[in-house]
């Protein structure tokens, strides 16, 4: 299961976070997918966090008791 990297950015990039973490090349591959999922779960989990707050809002706004109308909004979509 190996990789071959031919781009030469990169390989320099690998190559300076192994230097930096004092790990070799493959744990730096290991420890930069592993950082940018965990960076992308978080932002996920944030964005989902701020949609539940709004809809927790959404939700404790009182009912008016009004019916849609549904004409007005087939014309809107052109129904």
């Amino acid at each position: 299961m190996a990789f071959h990297i031919r781009d030469p950015e990169t390989d320099a990039l690998v190559r300076e976070l192994a230097e930096k973490a004092h790990v070799g090349i493959t744990e730096a591959v290991k420890l930069a997918a592993a950082e940018a999922l965990a960076t992308r779960e978080k932002a996920r989990a944030e964005k989902l966090a701020a949609l539940k707050a709004i809809r927790d809002e959404v939700a404790s706004w009182p009912r008016t008791g009004l019916k849609a109308d549904k004409a007005f909004f087939d014309e809107l979509s052109g129904d």
